[in-house]
């Protein structure tokens, strides 16, 4: 494996309130060997001038979907297997470029594993791609936001998402996730904007059920992400022991300080709130979303900047797949639009994420850690919009996209 020294203009650790540099870094094997003022220069080793660069670890993005396609759902579930994970593939790659050296995959709707399989091929190095932490379905009650039958008329049962109803089902359906070779599991305790028949503001699980699936959950091993919209479905997801809460739209300040108290990870996805805002404006927001989304866009807005007051653990996560992966990066300025500070933005995207991963060799530039390390002009501390200018990407010490160069894929 190719040894580097990146000669940085400035660098962010991750965890440092402030941007030093300039420095250097040793890439040996996949990991950083040395940083500091001045590093050693092995013989042949590459240098990398990123002098006039702010240094970043990579990013982690801990909420998209790679092999759905909001635009398309209905007609999209139809496809097969291999041809959501071939399109997750490019996706995750194009994805890459922006600087989101890991994702974590909350759920594909698809009878099979096509998500597993793209985890296993990057790993395996079959194909370049970031990263990739998987829950191959979200499991969910009949009627609830992960069933989607919704959208198909009623004499059709195509098998296309993980519904499970009643304690036994639930217990059943997460011990296949795990012998599937799940990461994590994804449920939603309520009911989301997009699908059909269900309602944000409401819970969709009764408690036995919740318990259930987080008690069988923590049997195998695997930690638990929840879709949850209605602050009592964040409060239900907390008590039982979920890890994070995605979107949780409507949260108060009670499930907020539980979750604090708890450490319990939030990730807000705001650009999604940003784009279905667009879209309703645009009269483009699909018509099962129109109601909802009116009733509840100022709450959502409002709940926001209680998480950006607050001192809970907020993660990097957009929800991309239900929006452009182009847009992605547009998350940092989401953030800090609601009232998170840059630095705590770029937390969340970085050491933040590694935490709720679980991974304490992502998310940081110090020696010993994966070679994650990513580039861009300008400070994000002054303007976080610097992020969206990201030029050079290396992942485990390969380097993806270099200024002026074409991307390795």
């Amino acid at each position: 494996m190719t040894t580097s020294v990146l000669v940085c203009g400035a660098v962010f650790d991750g965890v440092s309130e402030e941007i030093t540099g300039p420095k250097q870094i040793l890439v040996r094997d996949g990991l950083i060997a040395e940083i500091g003022t001045a590093v050693s220069r092995p013989d042949g080793a590459e240098l990398v001038d990123l002098s006039e660069r702010t240094v970043s670890p990579g990013f982690i993005d801990t909420h998209v979907h790679l092999t759905m396609d909001a635009s398309n759902l209905a007609l999209q579930t139809l496809e097969s297997s291999a041809a959501k994970a071939l399109k997750g593939l490019h996706l995750a790659q194009q994805y890459l470029r922006y600087g989101f050296t890991t994702l974590r995959d909350l759920g594909s709707m698809d009878p099979e594993f096509p998500t597993i399989d793209l985890r296993d091929a990057i790993n395996a190095d079959l194909v370049p791609g970031p990263r990739l932490f998987v829950a191959p379905h979200v499991i969910s009650a009949s009627g609830g936001h992960g069933d989607m039958s919704g959208f198909y008329a009623s004499r059709w049962d195509i098998p296309v998402s993980a519904v499970a109803d009643g304690v036994t089902e639930i217990r059943r359906t997460v011990r296949r996730e795990h012998a599937h070779g799940a990461d994590w599991i994804k449920t939603a305790n309520a009911g989301g904007y997009f699908s059909v028949g269900d309602d944000p503001a409401s819970g969709t699980w009764f408690d036995d059920e919740m318990q259930a699936l987080c008690a069988a959950a923590r049997l195998v091993g695997l930690p638990v992400a929840v879709h949850t919209g209605a602050a009592e479905a964040c409060k239900q997801a907390i008590r039982c022991g979920a890890r994070s809460l995605e979107h949780a739209y409507l949260i108060d300040e009670e499930a907020i300080d539980m979750a604090a108290r708890s450490g319990v990870y939030v990730v807000p996805t705001m650009q999604m709130t940003r784009e279905d805002l667009a879209q309703l404006q645009a009269g483009t927001l699909p018509c099962q979303a129109v109601w909802k989304f009116s009733r509840d866009s100022k709450a959502i807005n409002a709940a926001q900047q209680l998480l950006a007051a607050s001192e809970a653990k907020v993660a990097y996560g957009t929800d991309c797949g239900m929006f452009p992966f182009s847009h992605g990066i547009l998350e940092f300025q989401a953030m800090v639009e609601a009232g998170l500070s840059p630095v705590r933005a770029l937390r969340a995207a970085t050491s933040v994420g590694a935490e709720l991963l679980g991974r304490n060799d992502l998310g940081v530039l110090e020696p010993g850690v994966c070679a994650d390390i990513v580039a861009m002009p300008g400070n994000p501390l002054d303007d976080i919009a610097c992020t969206a200018g990201v030029d050079f990407v290396m992942r485990t010490g390969v380097v993806h996209r270099h200024p002026g160069q074409d991307p390795t894929f």
